[in-house]
């Protein structure tokens, strides 16, 4: 196992963890955050491609994949920003990393690839452990309940952005190339949801539009980028687990930087999705 991809699954999981931080205290709207997420690592993403071998052209049979995945990921992120605002850091984190399982449950129902029992047994703690946790939300802000709806279907748009990347990639996407593309394409789609949400879009100070920068920079192009870089020299099983690190620090750094309480009830809850989705993904893996 290599050092520097062991290390870049962690360094990678961290940045990511930290994007509920930047969501919070960011001075604009969650679907103006989503936008500027993704906006701000353009010019990043397609600077680092410049600077590779060139690639081929997308074959115009994948640009329905290709604009699918762009739509996919603005769903994913949209719907946790929102998440993020409306419950806990560590409800909307944990929720949104049941993707993996969704991932197997889209297999299974378009492709007749049926699961394992480990799989399914995995399936029952992860959903005994999110009913855990939305039991713990009722005693939070009367928004929370929703909030946890909406991590569920981040988990779903995201799982969709998954398959279709994967499909993208089999056919021979380059992964660098890939991610500059799918991020213009979210960013196209989330500008007039920004627009129309009649949020605050623009950041009122410097210290406004480092935030969003941190989102952009360190957390989308950083953390993904690190990630997938790991996931090219690490075995898969592997890392799969070594990613259920992110929704556990997540919830430190909302105690820690947000004075955010986690409760019994959501430790319980959170420890008992993090057992399934292991299961899921060592079944799936």
């Amino acid at each position: 196992m290599r050092a520097p991809a062991l290390a870049a699954l962690f360094c990678g999981a961290t940045f990511i963890a930290l994007s509920p931080i930047w969501v919070r205290v960011a001075d604009v709207g969650p679907t103006a955050s989503a936008f500027w997420r993704v906006a701000l690592a353009v010019p990043l993403l397609w600077g680092i491609v410049a600077c590779l071998p060139r690639a081929a052209p997308t074959p115009r049979r994948d640009l329905g994949l290709l604009a699918a995945a762009g739509v996919a990921f603005a769903g994913d992120l949209a719907f946790w920003h929102w998440s993020i605002q409306a419950t806990t850091v560590a409800n909307a984190t944990l929720l949104a990393n049941l993707s993996s399982i969704f991932v197997t449950l889209a297999a299974w129902m378009l492709w007749r690839q049926r699961p394992s029992g480990l799989f399914l047994m995995g399936l029952a703690l992860a959903l005994g452990g999110v009913a855990l946790l939305v039991r713990a939300s009722l005693g939070h802000a009367s928004g929370a309940l929703l909030g946890d709806a909406y991590g569920v279907v981040t988990a779903m748009f995201y799982a969709w952005y998954l398959l279709t990347v994967k499909s993208l990639r089999d056919r021979g996407a380059a992964t660098l190339r890939l991610m500059a593309a799918t991020t213009t394409l979210t960013a196209l789609v989330l500008l007039p949801l920004a627009l129309a949400s009649g949020e605050t879009l623009l950041p009122s100070s410097a210290r406004g539009w480092l935030v969003l920068l941190g989102l952009a920079w360190i957390t989308h192009a950083g953390g993904q980028g690190l990630i997938t870089f790991a996931l090219a020299h690490l075995p898969a099983a592997f890392s799969s687990v070594g990613l259920l690190l992110q929704p556990v620090l997540a919830a430190a750094f909302a105690w820690m930087l947000l004075s955010e309480p986690v409760g019994a009830l959501q430790i319980a809850g959170g420890l008992v999705v993090l057992v399934g989705i292991y299961l899921a993904r060592r079944a799936s893996a």
